[in-house]
């Protein structure tokens, strides 16, 4: 880190990458920022490695930080025990069980109560975020958690974040052209990101835009709650509610055709045909901006007004704008039932609980690399990207070109699994092509006759929620071991249970892919349905794919197969977490042997020892004792 160099890392796992870039941090004298891809490996970071490292070496100087939607804010905890807008008897027990938690709570992290539903409508009203922030200004501010976690950050030597926040605070920087009091991320000499492979996505998702129906209604619902009784604000209801209104009416019109993500290419014809529409929202936030900026002596008017006019201006990008190296589409999401969920490119299951809709007008960089090279690789001295998948047919050119890293170091750590022995991959000899009809049936009976070999003890994971649901119900009546399904609980929920239950299998997408660590003989088996290539029409890939095209390049061979590449690693890399554990890994899609791109995925994969017999994996359990 002295020398002020980037470098890139592959490292599988079990190499103990996170103890070897802990212990420089650590020795450097100067702050590092840690940012990982989960919130779960920031947790094994904060309470496992960092406690372990305490106990060699003493007191250490280290804080996590999280995105400000999970922690407390004690000023609209108070504001809504004033001024209640509590639905039923579930939130007014939520709110309660909050309240007593923040009269003891050190960090206002609401990971601490553990009763609370991940979906709680009531820790929305009062968390942090800082679209209500009253700031300095706030009643509460000195005992506010966010400021406690900046004064803690500002006298750490390590500061461990996740990749969302890293880029939230990166994009508020960016946005606020250098002011001292954007963001909460303090300047630091080093920044290490693991799990590197998640940078792109995420990174694409915080230098974009996203406006949707929830937006204004909580924009509305706060308006409400905030300036109701203050002197000057007794037209701001009847506001508020055209407000409701006319943003019902906008999204409602938008030109969308079912649920999921797809471009929105007609632009210009929606506001030649329905511009009245996005008129009339606009107009209705430019006069609640006026009337909210005319309340000059109320606290909270400042940080409303300012939240109107971003919502106001982002809303005009969306649908005005023409800048270059952005996609411009919408999505409907379903939400409502506990078994709600999106697959790899964020489409709703169908067999999800239907209960309301939520839509969004979306922005997104076609390409980051520009911006990842001005905004993170020349600004701070030294970066480290890690990962247990970076490379490609061993090398890291496609994630370097992806990220516009130029200049770094290059190193790839083997892992000390022994592969040969402990994984054997099998390849079924007579599967039909994934995109034939007779494949479900296929896949089924290739599915049933494994599990039975391995008595259960597997995860199947597949690259769509229709393909999942389709084989789980082919699968259910004829299956003697306990089934569960992605969607019908929480992910950590159903990993407790699998880990609980013998001989269970689990059917997952994209979240199972990676992320999960589940070690033993719980584990014995990972089945998957086909190369998990990204959707070609999904709006954000397709338009990645054409300026890739355009440019002279082949868009399959340089996008999308890399982009499977490393997603089938990361699958794949569920099935061996220890020195101890064996396990049958199975590819269903016989485009891997087939096509002439299938070698690129058997070259990337570590050196498991290959099959195309059932046989051989009677016998690999066989000796398995």
């Amino acid at each position: 880190m002295g020398e002020r160099r980037h470098l890139i890392v592959e490292a599988g796992t079990g190499t103990g990458k996170t103890l070897a870039y802990l212990l420089p941090a650590l020795r450097t004298g100067q702050r590092v920022i840690i940012s990982t891809g989960t919130k779960a490996l920031q947790d094994q970071l904060y309470f496992r490695d960092i406690p372990f490292l305490e106990s060699l070496l003493g007191k250490l100087r280290v804080t996590m930080m999280k995105g400000r939607a999970n922690y407390l804010c004690r000023h609209k905890l108070v504001t809504l025990r004033d001024q209640p807008i509590l639905n039923g008897l579930e939130e007014i027990d939520q709110y309660r069980q909050i309240a007593e938690w923040e009269e003891t709570t050190l960090t206002g992290d609401r990971a601490e109560i553990s009763g609370l539903p991940e979906a709680s409508a009531v820790w929305s009203k009062i968390d942090a975020r800082s679209d209500a922030c009253l700031g300095q200004t706030c009643p509460s501010y000195q005992r506010c958690f966010i400021t406690e976690m900046r004064r803690a950050a500002l006298e750490s030597d390590i500061i461990i974040v996740n990749h969302h926040l890293f880029f939230a605070d990166l994009a508020v920087k960016r946005e606020a052209a250098g002011a001292p009091d954007a963001g909460i991320l303090p300047e630091a000499a080093a920044v290490v990101f693991d799990e590197a492979h998640e940078l792109e996505e995420v990174a694409s998702s915080y230098f974009g835009l996203s406006v949707s129906n929830v937006r204004f209604e909580e924009l509305a619902r706060d308006t409400d709650v905030l300036l109701r009784g203050k002197e000057g604000a007794l037209g701001l209801p009847a506001l508020t509610a055209q407000l409701r209104d006319r943003a019902r009416m906008f999204f409602a019109g938008l030109p969308m055709s079912g649920d999921g993500r797809q471009p929105f290419l007609a632009r210009e014809e929606f506001l030649e045909t329905s511009g009245d529409l996005y008129t009339g929202v606009r107009a209705t936030l430019r006069r609640l901006e006026d009337e909210i900026g005319a309340l000059k002596e109320v606290d909270e008017a400042p940080g409303l007004r300012k939240r109107v006019a971003r919502l106001r201006s982002e809303l005009e990008f969306l649908l005005e704008s023409n800048a270059s190296n952005i996609v411009y589409w919408l999505e409907r999401r379903a939400f409502g039932g506990n078994d709600r969920g999106s697959d790899r490119n964020g489409r709703e299951s169908r067999f999800t609980r239907q209960q309301s809709r939520n839509t969004f007008v979306q922005a997104t960089p076609i390409d980051v690399s520009e911006l990842l090279s001005e905004l993170v690789f020349e600004s701070i001295p030294t970066v480290v990207l890690t990962s247990a998948t970076l490379t490609v047919q061993g090398g890291f050119e496609h994630i370097r070109k992806r990220l516009g890293m130029t200049e770094a170091r290059e190193l790839v750590v083997p892992s000390h699994f022994r592969y040969g022995e402990q994984a054997l991959l099998y390849l079924p000899p007579h599967m039909p092509d994934p995109r034939e009809p007779d494949f479900p049936a296929a896949a089924a009976e290739c599915i049933r006759r494994v599990l039975d070999i391995t008595k259960g003890r597997a995860f199947c994971l597949f690259t769509s929620y229709s393909q999942m649901r389709d084989l789980y119900d082919r699968l259910l009546p004829v299956l003697d071991y306990p089934i569960l399904l992605h969607g019908t609980a929480p992910r950590k929920a159903l990993l407790e249970e699998f880990r609980s239950t013998p001989n269970a299998v689990l059917f997952g997408t994209s979240s199972f892919w990676q992320g999960v660590d589940v070690q033993g003989e719980a584990l014995s088996c990972v089945i998957i349905d086909r190369l998990p290539f990204a959707v070609p029409n999904d709006p954000v890939v397709q338009a990645r794919m054409k300026v890739i095209e355009e440019a002279g390049g082949k868009p399959f061979f340089d996008y999308q197969v890399p982009e499977a590449i490393l997603t089938l690693k990361q699958g794949f890399g569920r099935l061996i977490r220890s020195l101890e554990d064996r396990g049958v890994l199975v590819l269903l899609d016989p485009r891997i042997r087939r096509q002439r791109y299938g070698q690129a995925f058997l070259q990337s994969l570590p050196p498991y020892r290959m099959t195309t017999t059932i046989t051989d994996v009677e016998r690999f359990f066989g000796n398995s004792g």
